[in-house]
């Protein structure tokens, strides 16, 4: 999907956001939520390159959707440390998509539907490299992303809240991996082998 169908499913992608999140507390509390992820994503839409995949049965179920990073991007604003030469090479080269976001009805199948949706996204955009941020609290998504593949490589610090992101890659083909051996900072984040 491009911006302007997504911009056309914008109340039904904030509904699968509360309904994909944890959002228990009061009433007030999800629509202040609601309104900051509908916030949030029409900064995204407007972003050059933006895409989006859904999965849909009866209804919506799921959607990832993010963007090319390039290299005079601010994605890697916040890096604690020096970003790695060959991820800054391929930023610069144009071969580095962002997964923003991914969203996924609770559902038997979710991890596999959000898996597939994100692979979705990254081989449509023929990207070198996945790249995404969670929220260093969020232990399931870490785990998730991580049993795709995923390996983090440092912190993020967005100068506009308090929250610590942990910078997560994927590598996509031989080359783009063997580029990003070592590059692990954690004896738990190892390339598949």
């Amino acid at each position: 999907m491009n911006r302007w169908q997504a911009e056309e499913l914008c109340a039904d992608l904030a509904d699968l956001y509360v309904e994909s999140s944890d959002l228990r507390p009061s009433e007030g509390h999800r629509s202040r939520s609601r309104e900051e992820f509908l916030h949030r994503l029409s900064g995204d839409i407007r972003r050059p390159g933006f895409a989006m995949a859904v999965a849909e049965s009866a209804a919506l179920v799921g959607c990832a959707f993010g963007f090319p990073v390039r290299s005079d991007d601010l994605w890697w604003l916040g890096f604690d440390g020096a970003l790695p030469p060959s991820i800054e090479q391929l930023t610069e080269s144009d071969n580095v998509f962002a997964i923003n976001k991914i969203l996924v009805a609770p559902h038997e199948q979710g991890d596999d539907i959000a898996r597939r949706l994100q692979q979705r996204l990254l081989t449509d955009h023929q990207a070198l490299l996945g790249v995404t941020l969670v929220d260093e609290a969020d232990h399931p998504s870490l785990a998730a992303f991580r049993s795709w593949g995923w390996r983090d490589i440092g912190e993020v610090r967005r100068p506009t809240g308090p929250t610590m992101f942990r910078a997560l890659v994927l590598p996509l083909g031989e080359r783009t991996t063997r580029r990003l051996n070592g590059l692990a900072r954690h004896a738990w984040t190892r390339w598949p082998g």
